[in-house]
């Protein structure tokens, strides 16, 4: 109960109602829940060590997000991710992540392109030994710089949130260490690309890179992942 506390207080930035809502999206994204799963707002926050207030708030903020249905007088029901869903999101961040790497060509910083190269690098290590932890966890890192790279904070918002409503998917997809070293290619040649400062190119193969991912999951069966 107390660890939900010690874990967020010092570090995060958001509300308590903002670390609760975070913590259940999480949940429902990472698999905690099943479909139809029905959310209880006693059970939540005794976990979390927070009353019932934070939590009912949260959940109606994860209603608009689509990813909880509240029944008047019944309660709060999980609705999850479908495989169209997942399409989707992949789709509109093939061209939002291309956009994000053409303004990174013109805005990304010194510091910036040495973690991204420090990252590539890492990633190579890693996937050499199938360490499929630390792949996921550079892989975030790669698109979380590339994001802030842009210089725009709206996009660097709005697709944040994307990759963490796919990060289930984005694990199993990694878990194939083919794919994992093909992205690892991937992400060498869009950053060669940022560091030559060749906005077209950096564009074109992110909006592939996202899409190859696509294809892979589609080919794994998508409906299975979920």
């Amino acid at each position: 109960m107390d660890s939900f506390h010690e874990q967020k207080e010092s570090s995060d930035k958001y509300s308590l109602r903002g670390r609760v809502f975070h913590k259940i999206r999480d949940d429902i994204l990472s698999g905690k829940y099943s479909q139809n799963e029905e959310l209880k707002e006693v059970t939540i926050g005794n976990e979390l060590g927070v009353s019932r207030t934070p939590v009912r708030e949260a959940l109606r903020q994860l209603e608009l997000e689509g990813l909880v249905n509240i029944i008047p007088n019944k309660g709060a029901y999980v609705n999850g991710i479908s495989a169209k869903d997942i399409h989707d999101i992949y789709m509109i961040r093939s061209y939002l992540e291309g956009l994000c790497a053409r303004m990174a060509c013109e805005n990304i910083t010194e510091k910036q392109m040495e973690e991204m190269d420090e990252v590539v690098y890492l990633s190579e290590f890693h996937t050499r030994r199938s360490h499929e932890g630390q792949i996921f966890e550079l892989d975030s890192k790669f698109h979380e710089l590339l994001y802030e790279a842009s210089g725009s904070r709206i996009l660097c918002h709005l697709l944040s949130d994307y990759h963490q409503y796919v990060q289930r998917i984005r694990k199993a997809s990694l878990s194939s260490m083919i794919r994992a070293s093909h992205t690892n290619e991937e992400h060498i040649a869009i950053f060669e690309a940022i560091r030559e400062h060749d906005a077209d190119k950096a564009e074109y193969l992110t909006h592939e890179h996202i899409k190859n991912t696509i294809n892979n999951i589609s080919e794994k069966g998508l409906e299975k992942l979920l």
